[in-house]
């Protein structure tokens, strides 16, 4: 939702004056704002709790090899992946791969192209560990899919295509993997084209996701944004399936109806994170990129047609592939994970937000680094610029 706000998928409608998150929505963060501090913090415990596990598992003699590698293979790509989204919200930050405190609370941000090669590096020995199978058939539990698909994630970031086409492909070709043909299952959790999800707390509560975005009358917390939902031609089956309009008076808002269940009775839905869906386009990327863009159109295809729209032909050019990437990615994976914002970061388009977001300027990429972050350790300056 953050990340959401923070570009033009999403409409925060909280009205309390100060309020972190709709600073942040506004494109005002301050190095004060406490949402700013909670996300670094949340994101260096777990990285602590990641070092712990691996430092743990590598002490100990009781463990066999196999189930060695499987945890350290899960803890490397979980705190590779908050690394990651780290890098895309901070800019240049500190990496730590040990538990001791004395030396990370006085590390310096590592230079960009530094932390990228230890980030692809730890990435690629995580792929390295971890079993193909799934250790629970619910897919809770991440396993070599998933670390193909963060690692492709990483390659496209980096610009390397050719290396995150081969990896998109391992995914695509393991039978595991089934596209999702019927747009109303795409988010219920028995589906195979599920990469990766995340059960609730408890057994029939409803997800994250569910609760964040429903309202039933006058919304107090987020909507989609207009600007989303004006990006969706009329006869997209998504403007059925992924969204309603709520009329309050006379106002109409529209809130995600990606999941479905709102109630305590859920036991169809669990918050996927990870999607065939988003191999395929991630796979038509990379292929565009190496001027492959016949190869790529069939794979922009599945999501168009799933949704009734015609299919793209293969003689389309490099340059109107690329724009139905970039179509098909926003109207697939609106308000999950923050997705826009990273896709519009790396295709150096974030500056397209200007006409959505009135106070947005190009040092929005990044947050400001947290205040008392830097007060704790001086060795994190300088404060990134435009704060």
């Amino acid at each position: 939702a953050l990340l959401g706000t923070y570009s033009d998928d999403i409409t925060c409608v909280f009205t309390s004056a100060g309020n972190a998150i709709l600073d942040i929505y506004n494109n005002q963060p301050l190095a004060t704002n406490s949402t700013v501090s909670l996300v670094w913090t949340n994101a260096y415990q777990q990285i602590y709790m990641a070092n712990s596990i691996i430092e743990g598992v590598e002490r100990s003699k009781s463990l066999s090899e196999s189930a060695k590698d499987r945890i350290k293979g899960e803890a490397l790509m979980i705190r590779s992946l908050i690394y990651f989204y780290l890098y895309q919200i901070y800019g240049e930050i500190p990496y730590t791969d040990t538990t001791d405190y004395v030396y990370n609370s006085t590390l310096n941000r590592m230079p960009k192209d530094q932390f990228l090669i230890k980030l692809e590096t730890d990435m690629s020995e995580a792929v390295n560990l971890l079993p193909t199978a799934y250790r629970n058939a619910e897919r809770i539990y991440i396993n070599k899919g998933v670390g193909y698909l963060v690692l492709a994630k990483m390659k496209m970031l980096i610009g390397n295509w050719q290396e995150a086409e081969v990896l998109c492909q391992a995914v695509i070709q393991n039978a595991d993997y089934v596209f999702q043909n019927d747009l109303s299952k795409v988010f219920q959790k028995t589906g195979k084209h599920i990469i990766w999800q995340l059960k609730p707390k408890n057994n029939t509560d409803p997800t994250n996701e569910a609760l964040l975005y429903n309202f039933v009358s006058a919304p107090t917390s987020f909507v989609l944004n207009p600007d989303l939902i004006n990006s969706f031609s009329m006869g997209d089956l998504r403007r059925q399936q992924y969204f309603v309009a709520v009329v309050f008076g006379s106002q109409t808002n529209y809130k995600q109806t990606k999941y479905k269940v709102t109630t305590t009775t859920n036991s169809t839905e669990y918050s996927v994170i990870y999607r065939l869906e988003d191999v395929y386009l991630m796979l038509a990327e990379s292929l565009m990129k190496q001027n492959k863009t016949a190869q790529a159109v069939p794979f922009i295809n599945y999501t168009r047609q799933r949704a009734g729209l015609t299919a793209l032909t293969t003689s389309i050019s490099q340059s109107q592939a690329m724009e139905e990437i970039k179509n098909e990615r926003r109207k697939e994976f609106f308000a999950e994970h923050g997705n826009r914002f990273l896709d519009l970061k790396r295709w150096g388009q974030l500056d397209q937000l200007k006409p959505v977001k009135v106070n947005w300027k190009a040092t929005n990429q990044f947050f400001p680094l947290p205040q008392k972050e830097m007060l704790l350790n001086m060795n994190l300056t300088p404060q990134n610029d435009g704060y």
